[in-house]
């Protein structure tokens, strides 16, 4: 037994079979002051007042928490950490007043990063994404969605998503692979998208079903991208190979991917930094996650997504770092929790559990992580002590974290 003793507050209690937050419930984060926390093969065994802390044997470890907070770790449900490279000449493009839609029709952006990686062997590949991937627990992240779309080729789709599947057996971490094979249409077929569509969905989905390589289908539906005809077609041949979906949506313009996302029963849909009441009068009642990526509005000056809307209106909604080298080149879910109350006036609360268990949720492991649950993963960050949970996004600079343990 692993003992944690001496817990200022432990914070983040949901009890079991929760597996998501909704409308009011955003604004709920339980917690216990004074308390111990035990682990038994790696799962939370049990918790309670340090009243009744149990006396552990000479055989348990013990970790005096000395006053500081327990909490999840962060769960992080949208990422493109598997890259080769970086992009630091579009950032000044970006400076310099291009925009992402510019930089993309101009061959840069995402089919940058194809080039590099086509040129980059799978051992550096991975090397390069656990490097992101260790940055990432070093923060505070216990579980990571990584999804491809870097490759844009069959052979380069496969390569990155053997090495996330590598990933997945290297990390303590827990791993969900998403393949994205349109997330741009591929050099090759430049002028040809409906033939690109063509290969996603007759070669490259059933070549990545064969190897087991990936849980979830993605598209990027959105101006200048995939249109909502041709995501039906992508989304519908993953299903058809037992993929679940995931959508890209209205990051540069309303595209019509949350409807298409929530008609197919999409696990999530992503971005949405432009919305209307239409995409909040669909997601009701569904199982769809709406999920916002606001470092990507931060390093892009787009919009933030209008979570308080979402909420206001009864729905949940999750936060998620949308870590990749164009848009957001950043994996601190802390900062992005921060930006959740900064920019998008979420409360501390509703920030803390749309990191937390409804990211978990977005990527379907609100199971197993995202909560202090007992019988879950024992995926815990140990803080230094902090007055409260809004300390962290309040100083969102000042180091917090005095142990992670994945």
């Amino acid at each position: 037994m692993k003992l944690i003793r001496g817990i200022g507050e432990l914070v983040g209690i949901v009890q079991e079979g929760v597996l998501r937050k909704q409308g009011n419930q955003m604004d709920e984060v339980v917690s216990l002051k004074d308390a111990y926390l035990t682990i038994e093969d790696g799962l939370i065994d049990d918790f309670g007042p340090m009243a009744e802390c149990p006396v552990p044997s000479s055989e348990d470890e013990v970790v005096d928490a000395d006053g500081g907070m327990v909490m999840p770790t962060f769960c992080d449900s949208h990422t493109h950490i598997c890259y080769a490279g970086t992009r630091e000449r579009e950032f000044i493009d970006k400076i310099n007043g291009l925009s992402y839609a510019e930089i993309a029709a101009r061959g840069g952006g995402i089919l940058n990063s194809a080039d590099l990686l086509h040129r980059t062997s799978e051992d550096e590949l991975f090397a390069q994404t656990m490097e992101r991937v260790n940055e990432m627990m070093a923060k505070g992240t216990g579980a990571i969605e990584i999804k491809s779309g870097y490759g844009l080729t069959t052979e380069d789709e496969l390569k990155m998503l053997r090495v996330i599947r590598r990933v997945k057996e290297t990390s303590p971490a827990i791993i969900k692979a998403t393949f994205l094979g349109a997330h741009a249409v591929g050099r090759a077929y430049y002028g040809r998208p409906d033939e690109y569509v063509d290969l996603v969905c007759k070669e490259m989905i059933p070549a990545v079903v064969s190897e087991g390589l990936a849980d979830y289908v993605d598209v990027f539906c959105d101006e200048g991208f995939f249109t909502t005809e041709q995501t039906v077609r992508i989304l519908e041949a993953g299903i058809a190979n037992g993929l679940v979906p995931k959508i890209h949506a209205n990051e540069l313009a309303c595209s019509g991917g949350v409807q298409v996302g929530v008609r197919y029963g999409a696990l999530s849909v992503d971005h949405l930094e432009r919305t209307t009441d239409a995409e909040i009068e669909v997601l009701k009642g569904k199982r769809t996650m709406p999920t916002m990526l606001p470092g990507s509005s931060f390093f892009l000056g787009l919009p933030y997504g209008k979570a308080k809307d979402f909420i206001n209106s009864g729905l949940g909604v999750a936060l998620a770092s949308d870590y990749n080298p164009g848009s957001s080149p950043s994996g601190d879910m802390r900062f992005v929790m921060a930006l959740g109350c900064i920019k998008m006036r979420l409360t501390p609360a509703q920030a803390f559990n749309a990191c937390t268990l409804n990211s978990a949720y977005a990527m379907g492991v609100s199971d197993m992580a995202g909560s202090i649950t007992k019988g879950k993963r024992a995926n815990l960050i140990i803080t230094r002590p902090v007055p409260s949970l809004a300390f962290l996004p309040y100083c969102h600079q000042t180091p917090f974290i005095r142990e992670v343990i994945i």
